[in-house]
């Protein structure tokens, strides 16, 4: 059985959106069954326009599902990305976060894989505050976190940051180095979210 993965991100200009797609790539070439998925925005329209790249990447994107609580229940694992906000995570990705007390509740997240990636605006904009702020969820969930560590050359090759993929969008569009990190990333999530799987089947 494979294992199901959902990246669930929010992207305002499309950094973020491009790791996540590179993210469900790597775990699809593992062999899991994914769901990409976007959080709603909550920027009023207004404010949104007001940045014109902000705007044709929220009308690009339009086509991807908004993620649901249903997407994760029906996981075996999570990526979620963000890009920072003074340190911490959208509050877009949060509020989403923040409506899955239930879930929680019911021990729905307890022992299954989950990681995360993020872009801030320049190489000491808060990617890893966002990151560790993203796994204190992860905590309270009683998820397994998953970091790239320093477990492949991939991860020196994308500014070495082993708490997950990082970009920094001062040097524009994630480049295929930033991309190779996030396809890894996401194949060692599901690679490990698999393992568990079957030993979980084999103890049964």
């Amino acid at each position: 059985m494979a294992a199901k993965i959902a990246v669930v991100y929010y992207s305002s200009t499309g950094n973020v959106h491009q790791l996540a797609a590179a993210v469900a790539e790597g775990a699809e070439k593992a062999g899991a069954e994914v769901r990409l998925r976007r959080v709603q925005e909550l920027a009023p329209d207004a404010v949104v326009d007001s940045v014109p790249a902000w705007r044709e990447h929220h009308d690009a994107t339009s086509h991807i599902e908004v993620a649901t609580l249903d997407d994760l229940a029906w996981a075996d694992g999570y990526a979620f990305g963000t890009p920072t906000r003074f340190g911490n995570i959208a509050s877009q990705l949060k509020q989403f976060i923040d409506t899955t007390s239930g879930l929680w509740a019911q021990g729905a997240f307890a022992d299954k894989p989950a990681t995360g990636f993020v872009s801030a605006g320049n190489m000491h904009g808060g990617n890893e505050s966002t990151l560790l702020a993203l796994y204190n969820t992860l905590h309270h969930w009683g998820s397994l976190i998953v970091p790239v560590g320093y477990t492949d050359p991939v991860v020196f090759g994308a500014n070495g940051n082993p708490y997950g993929t990082a970009h920094a969008s001062e040097a524009g569009a994630p480049g295929e180095n930033i991309l190779d990190a996030a396809r890894y990333q996401g194949t060692r999530l599901a690679t490990i979210t698999q393992r568990l799987l079957a030993g979980t089947a084999a103890a049964a």
